[in-house]
């Protein structure tokens, strides 16, 4: 620079404004030119020694600003991109019946043995000799499992529903 070398603050009351028009005219957006040209002027402040012995050192602020303007807008273009691939809405799935809401509760009541093996041979569709292998218990016991399990989920689900089996393997593989 002429006349010696320049203060920052100096440089940056003197040029601020004129960087955020330009940078507003290519961006069209007031906040972000503003950010832009903020953003070049804190590099600046941090690389002064270097920047201040520059012939131009607002070429240089310049530069970085429209550097980070078209990244910015490189960026944009790219999410924008991802945002168009995506889906428009996500499927409305229709909530749980009641039948389901009652058996879920029902099925929580048990005990967790018999539970696991419900789910396991009516969900899983293991057989017998599988669960008693998966437990490690006796095949009689799984057996004694699954009957007390259906027995009490009949009784809790009360006389006219459905089998508790059937129930529970067709409303858990609609879910």
């Amino acid at each position: 620079m002429p006349g010696g070398p320049v203060s920052f603050d100096d440089l940056y009351a003197a040029h601020y404004a004129d960087l955020t028009v330009q940078l507003f005219a290519y961006f069209g957006d007031r906040q972000e030119a503003q950010d832009l040209v903020q953003e070049a002027f804190c590099r600046a402040l941090a690389r002064w020694r270097t920047v201040s012995g520059y012939d131009d050192p607002v070429a240089w602020i310049r530069r970085v600003a429209w550097n980070l303007a078209v990244s910015r807008w490189r960026r944009g273009r790219t999410a924008l991109g991802f945002l168009r691939r995506q889906r428009v809405a996500e499927p409305q799935v229709a909530g749980p019946g009641p039948e389901r809401v009652a058996l879920v509760a029902a099925l929580g009541t048990l005990p967790p043995a018999h539970r696991r093996a419900m789910v396991l041979r009516y969900l899983a569709d293991l057989t017998i000799a599988e669960i008693a292998e998966q437990e490690g218990v006796a095949e009689g016991t799984v057996k004694s499992w699954l009957h007390r399990a259906r027995s009490a989920l009949a009784a809790q689900l009360g006389p006219g529903q459905p089998d508790p089996a059937e129930t529970t393997a067709q409303e858990v593989r609609r879910a």
